[in-house]
């Protein structure tokens, strides 16, 4: 919604043919092996991650035989392996810090307002968790490389379904502690997907624009309004 704000977007017909179609997948097998026992079991967790594997590999293999060219080679920085290794390291120590302290800070909201663990993960940590995502969407925007913005929406919602509960589950078992969880905010999450697809082709168009991103902004908002 907030991308979408700073400018239009066109569609690719993959989206529709692929991409949507599979974050479908991802949001439709999630509610099904959760909705009947409000638990992600190992088994289920490793279904999941090997969904993921298999999106991969096809993905990987369509655009090696469609020959994908960088647009923006020129200004891409060539990283030798020890530098590559060096930002890697330093990043995934930032993120198991960052990850930590959201998750204490979160667990202290939720005891001194006395509040559910669902509000604070539906508010405060899911805001604090997309924020990379919202900046790298807002980066792609302003260098023009608007076919990241969309991948960067729908990827990350399929690989936080597929790969991050999978492996979780495949370690521990999730249980869904809050039934509203599944009840109202998995249902929600599969209406904002279909919305996406028809604000996509209504009117006929392959474009979306600050309209509907004010669309999504405001079904967020009042979605929070809800679950405050």
């Amino acid at each position: 919604g907030v991308t979408l704000l700073l400018g239009t977007i066109t569609i690719e017909p993959s989206f529709y043919k692929i991409d949507w179609p599979m974050l479908m997948i991802a949001t439709i097998t999630f509610y099904t092996f959760v909705v009947f026992d409000y638990e992600l079991d190992a088994t289920e967790g490793l279904l999941m991650f090997l969904g993921l594997i298999l999106f991969l590999i096809y993905l990987l293999s369509s655009a090696n035989k469609k020959g994908v060219v960088d647009e923006f080679a020129a200004d891409d920085v060539v990283l030798n392996w020890n530098s590559t290794m060096i930002y890697l390291f330093i990043g995934g120590i930032g993120l198991w810090g960052g990850s930590e302290l959201l998750v204490r800070g979160s667990k202290a909201l939720a005891e001194d307002f006395g509040v559910s663990d669902r509000v604070i993960g539906i508010t405060i940590v899911s805001v604090g968790t997309s924020i990379p995502e919202l900046a790298a969407s807002i980066m792609a925007m302003v260098k023009k490389e608007k076919a990241i913005s969309i991948g960067n929406l729908i990827g990350s919602n399929i690989f936080n379904l597929f790969a991050v509960l999978g492996i979780t589950a495949m370690i521990t078992p999730i249980p869904v502690g809050d039934s509203n969880l599944i009840d109202s905010d998995a249902v929600y999450m599969l209406v904002i997907s279909a919305l996406l697809l028809l604000l996509v082709f209504v009117p006929s168009k392959m474009k979306l624009g600050w309209r509907d991103g004010l669309i999504l902004l405001s079904f967020y908002i009042y979605f929070i309004y809800q679950v405050i």
